[in-house]
């Protein structure tokens, strides 16, 4: 990670390994934490990888490291516009495309860990530098 980010975003895979102490992302963790870079999740998805085998305790202290953005009424309806514009529609991608919305008014430069990069840059564009996980 060479090159400067002002925030880093985890949509819910970033955090689910974060959660499982994957080596490259706690790696990534680590270079970011090193450059300042404020981490960022959507309230969302939160529900997305709260489950009954998630190590509570360790989901806790992750959260606890991060900025967790709200989805506002305001945000919901730019999600909706990001979708529109994505082409993209249903439930499937509503989560996404909140962390999209919400990490395209962080402030830049901003990077994302994710394994959804072709639905993230679909609905992102070039504004977030995405970091397949």
């Amino acid at each position: 990670m060479s090159e400067r980010v002002e925030t880093v975003v985890l949509d819910s895979q970033g955090v689910s390994a974060w959660i499982s102490q994957d080596r490259t992302v706690l790696a990534m963790i680590r270079s970011f934490h090193s450059m300042a870079a404020d981490l960022v999740v959507c309230a969302n998805t939160i529900v997305e990888i709260a489950h009954a085998r998630v190590d509570t305790p360790r989901l806790n202290w992750v959260l606890s490291q991060v900025k967790i953005e709200v989805v506002t009424e305001q945000a919901a309806r730019a999600s909706a516009a990001l979708l529109k514009q994505a082409g993209l529609h249903g439930h499937k991608y509503a989560i996404d495309a909140t962390v999209a919305e919400m990490a395209l008014r962080q402030p830049g430069p901003v990077a994302m860990l994710t394994p959804d990069v072709d639905d993230m840059r679909k609905l992102c564009g070039t504004r977030v530098r995405l970091i397949a996980i």
